[in-house]
């Protein structure tokens, strides 16, 4: 076991104990620079800083603002939720550069997924950022699952474990902590937490068999944290979910499996935790469970909610509702990790060396993974296009973790390789009807995310096949329907580059 060491502050002292409390926070702020308010709680000893895609609009600007934070304090820990693929935060205006989960997991190719890994790690390296709330090694054995689908690696529980590994392993050795998520398993969950309590009723052979089998190799790889899921599992714990549960965090997560590194917590404001027990109340629990890190900001951004969230610390050590050894082992881990991500950074390229906006160049490991992860199924009779077609997207609501902020679809990279091509967005109004008026006479290329998941989607595309059966279909969600159309094309998510593999096939180059 990892000796941790005590705040030299002391905790037994009120600024000690201050100290201790914002040092377990990861919040967020609004903003492309750091407000006032931050920097003074960062000098203060608030250790973690939370980014956003609101908090960026380059490669450039990014350095600066990790520049501006370090300057405040070293050793700060600059945190950033990139997987890649469809929830990306560097490239949130663009698309990202590198496929998700799901379509390094089609591929099946552990070399690929680790050079994936380190290539993204060592773009946030260069930008100064030291954390990142990823991999999720949720096995999505729920085809209907809301929130997570191609965030996760795939359903087979094994192959997410050892490309879970192998994404830890290409992350940290580019001088990045992973923080491998959602602990202990959100995959097999009908609700999203953004929005309420999600609950599995599995047992514990199912539990031991397929959820925990990839985090067991995230710890084995080094995971140099963990994040917690806001569900509830009752053959763990009846009453408190996964965040709350002392005996999912300290008896499962820490004894059993043996984890020594940091246990974050998936954001405390989501409804599954803050419509239950209040952020405040929330958070006390969380730490007293055994977390050590709360993440806080992607819906409260403010001193307000920081200041709150000490206080209740504070207040709760004092009262003997948190046991202070507690709040001053979480701290001394928050402060552990921030050591090793200082020593990591000069280890590789640090902040502000070869800094690029998209990939790499002479690497192209994102767009050579997306190419690999297609999958094509040509029906007979089916003829290449022979002029510019009309894209029709079928666009469903993205989930919180997503976004709607991030463009995705094949149209525009299409259109760079069919000059003429047209396009046209339909929501759950629209139908086939629709989509044939605004096409006319150009073949039809209809792009859907999750058909098997929007009943309107999968009737609209019946309508549209039934008058169009040369429409050339792309799947960039799970391809959990059957492949139809006159050539259907499989992605394995909605990354940008993942729109330029597809317009590849689509166009015959």
């Amino acid at each position: 076991m990892t000796t941790i060491a005590r705040s030299t502050t002391g905790s037994d002292s009120k600024d000690g104990l201050t100290r201790d409390a914002l040092t377990v926070l990861q919040p967020g702020f609004v903003g492309t620079s750091a407000p006032d308010w931050l920097l003074r709680r960062i000098g203060e000893g608030l250790t973690s800083v939370g980014l956003f895609g609101r908090n960026i609009a380059s490669a450039g600007q990014l350095t600066a603002l990790t520049a501006q934070l370090r300057a405040e304090r070293g050793d700060v820990l600059v945190a950033i939720d990139e997987e890649g693929g469809d929830v990306t935060r560097l490239e949130v205006r663009t698309g990202s550069s590198f496929p998700g989960n799901l379509a390094l997991g089609a591929v099946d190719d552990t070399a690929l997924t680790r050079d994936v890994a380190h290539e993204l790690g060592r773009r946030l390296a260069a930008c100064g950022v030291d954390l990142n709330w990823a991999p999720s090694a949720d096995v999505n054995s729920n085809p209907g699952n809301p929130v997570i689908g191609v965030r996760s690696f795939g359903a087979d529980p094994q192959l997410v474990a050892r490309h879970t590994a192998a994404y830890v392993e290409g992350l940290q050795a580019a001088g990045v902590a992973a923080c491998t998520k959602h602990f202990p398993g959100h995959g097999d969950t009908a609700v999203d937490s953004h929005h309420a309590l999600p609950r599995i009723d599995v047992d514990l052979d199912t539990l031991h068999a397929r959820e925990l089998v990839p985090f067991r190799a995230a710890i084995a790889a080094g995971s140099k944290s963990v994040m917690s899921a806001h569900i509830l599992l009752p053959a763990l714990d009846p009453t408190r979910p996964a965040t709350l549960s002392p005996r999912v965090l300290t008896g499962l997560l820490r004894d059993e499996l043996g984890y020594d590194g940091l246990i974050v917590t998936d954001a405390v404001e989501m409804q599954a935790i803050a419509s239950t027990y209040g952020i405040e109340r929330g958070s006390v629990l969380a730490i007293a469970a055994g977390a050590d890190a709360l993440c806080v900001g992607g819906g409260l951004a403010d001193e307000d909610t920081v200041l709150r969230l000490r206080d209740a610390l504070v207040a709760a050590v004092r009262a003997g509702e948190l046991p202070e050894s507690r709040l001053a082992d979480a701290a001394a881990r928050v402060r552990a990790l921030a050591s090793w991500t200082r020593r990591a950074r000069g280890d590789v390229a640090g902040p502000g060396a070869d800094v690029q906006e998209g990939t790499a160049p002479g690497t192209d490991i994102g767009l050579i993974a997306a190419r690999r992860a297609v999958r094509v199924t040509t029906s007979p009779g089916y003829a290449p296009l022979d002029s510019a077609p009309y894209v029709a997207a079928f666009t469903p609501v993205a989930n919180i973790a997503v976004g709607d902020e991030t463009p995705w679809g094949v149209a525009a990279e299409l259109s760079a390789l069919v000059p003429g091509t047209g396009t046209g967005t339909f929501d759950e109004s629209g139908t086939a009807e629709d989509v044939l008026a605004a096409a006319g006479s150009r073949r039809i290329v209809a792009v859907v995310r999750d058909e098997h998941r929007h009943p309107w989607m999968s009737a609209a595309l019946t309508g549209l096949l039934a008058a169009r059966p040369d429409t050339v279909v792309v799947e960039m969600g799970v391809p959990q329907a059957p492949p139809r159309g006159g050539l259907h094309i499989a992605t394995h998510g909605a990354a940008r580059v993942c729109g330029r593999a597809a317009a590849e096939v689509v166009a015959g180059v």
